[in-house]
């Protein structure tokens, strides 16, 4: 009896501590099977957050740049400047803030020259460039256009009170006779419409026969100090 209590014993502790060991291991197992899982969970979150605002973060610098406003307020600025230097240009010289005469200048027996001065009395600074118009009036009536003499305008700013010029030649008349007389001179000052209508102040113009016609030229206007060409 003793004996086979012992063995019964045994038994019972063999079965016990196979049982705590099965126990042991489950727990272990299952540990670390659900640890694993809730370890990359809490990785895998870290990382996904990460992600997440760093792509917000990109979303939201592309939307900046894309916003409405940066460029066009930058390109409004920039036709705010030019409105702005449009407002400032000169005008060109009008003809009723020009004083306009004309002056006998010719100092030999071949050639002769009629200048024409613009001053401006507008009392503001004025641009003045091209060719003026003029038509040359006979005592007979007729008109003589005068053609450009082909040199190239400069363009000029008259302030209050400055002058330009312009020169008109005409062959003179060195035939002893009585020649055409000029009556008057038509003026236009360039870029205008309105004329000014002078007194002839030369001598006569020589009298041509048939087709021929009297070589009649005017030169660009320039600046008075610039001296305009003959």
């Amino acid at each position: 009896m003793k004996h086979t209590r012992k063995a019964v014993a045994a038994v019972i502790g063999l079965v016990a501590a196979l049982s705590l060991t099965a126990c042991n291991g489950d727990d272990n197992a299952s540990a670390e099977t659900s640890s694993s899982p809730a370890a990359s969970a809490d990785k895998g979150g870290e990382n996904a957050q990460d992600t997440t605002a760093g792509t917000d973060a990109n979303e939201d610098d592309k939307s900046n740049e894309n916003e409405p406003g940066t460029g066009t307020d930058s390109g409004a600025g920039t036709d705010s400047g030019t409105d702005t230097g449009s407002n400032t240009k000169t005008g060109i010289c009008r003809t009723d803030e020009l004083e306009v005469d004309a002056t006998d200048n010719t100092t030999d027996k071949t050639e002769g020259v009629v200048t024409v001065v613009f001053k401006n009395g507008g009392g503001r600074d004025c641009t003045i460039k091209g060719f003026a118009g003029v038509d040359l009036t006979a005592s007979t009536g007729d008109t003589l256009s005068v053609s450009r003499n082909g040199e190239q305008p400069v363009p000029g700013v008259l302030k209050d009170g400055e002058s330009a010029a312009f020169n008109i030649t005409f062959p003179y008349n060195n035939s002893g006779g009585s020649g055409v007389r000029i009556t008057s001179l038509v003026v236009t000052p360039p870029n205008e419409t309105k004329h000014v209508t002078l007194d002839w102040p030369a001598g006569t113009l020589p009298v041509t026969d048939g087709e021929s016609k009297v070589k009649l030229e005017i030169s660009p206007v320039g600046k008075v100090s610039d001296s305009p060409a003959g």
